[in-house]
């Protein structure tokens, strides 16, 4: 057998359900995010008349257990869940573990580099008296879990099915943000205002440009996971709220991370203006052959 049909064989799967999610392409990929989120939100209402007596009202930063609750545990079980369909899929630890095609464009450095900022400034700006050192914690362990599961699904599993489908680069890149921003439509059904849930779609999505952009200069999943975590925790508890700014504290270091968090939004808009071509220097082993979809 030679080493293109092995190859082949490798990327197609042993299974139906493996040859299903090797074939790839754009619609499997926003199947697997409405699968990955349709299980996210019924593990909230299953969970709540459990957990939720154990968060004081509306105050999620009563206690660290109370916050670790309101923010982490769904998160939680869906990595558990993203997780074990990657590894019935074959595709742990490799490819979603492998080692990324780095960019080779000095702008991509402006993706991760950017996202700094905002995290870096957000830290000093955040009012530690406020909640207490538990509670800060907790929000940052469970800030782990939704960086983990969120760049999982889209800039892990989102990402390998449209580079194996065939896609160049920019239709990956602007495919993958726009799945993870749609993500966020979810918060629709949770009560929140579409005056809330409309921005938190534009930013989503340019946050999810910086994220790739972040995948191809670091070369690892993992980069975008950490930064993702240290993101929304930091935001949390600048803000006072998620997805709300109404409690925010008004002070320079959250005035630059504002104006941080600007730029990298206009940036996005830039770097989808100037990208082109495909993503050069994959990993063979980690990138196999493509397979030709399904009509």
């Amino acid at each position: 057998m030679s080493a293109t049909s092995t190859g082949d064989r490798e990327t197609i799967g042993t299974n139906g359900w493996q040859r299903f999610w090797n074939r790839g392409g754009w619609w499997r990929a926003v199947l697997m995010a409405a699968i990955y989120i349709a299980l996210y939100n019924l593990v909230g209402l299953a969970l709540r008349p459990v957990l939720g007596g154990l968060v004081q009202g509306d105050d999620i930063f009563a206690t660290p257990l109370g916050a670790f609750i309101s923010i982490g545990v769904q998160p939680l079980v869906g990595s558990i869940i993203l997780v074990s369909i990657a590894a019935s899929i074959g595709w742990l630890p490799r490819p979603l573990f492998g080692r990324q095609p780095v960019g080779r464009k000095w702008w991509f450095w402006l993706g991760p580099i950017l996202i700094l900022v905002p995290i870096v400034f957000h830290f000093i700006g955040i009012e530690y008296g406020r909640y207490g050192a538990a509670v800060v914690v907790a929000v940052l362990i469970a800030g782990l879990f939704v960086g983990f599961s969120e760049e999982f699904l889209t800039r892990g599993m989102g990402v390998t099915m449209l580079r194996r489908h065939g896609y160049r680069e920019w239709a990956v890149m602007t495919l993958s943000s726009l799945i993870f921003a749609l993500l966020h439509l979810s918060n629709l059904f949770t009560g929140q205002s579409f005056a809330i849930v409309g921005p938190t779609v534009v930013y989503t999505f340019a946050f999810g440009i910086c994220m790739y952009a972040t995948l191809r200069t670091g070369g690892s999943l993992i980069w975008p996971i950490l930064l993702h975590a240290l993101t929304d925790p930091t935001t949390i508890l600048a803000s006072g709220g998620i997805d709300d700014g109404t409690n925010a504290s008004v002070n320079t270091a959250n005035l630059v991370a504002t104006a941080g968090t600007f730029a990298y939004v206009v940036w996005a808009i830039v770097l989808l203006i100037v990208t082109r071509g495909d993503a050069h220097g994959r990993a063979e082993a980690d990138e196999p052959a493509r397979v030709r979809a399904e009509a």
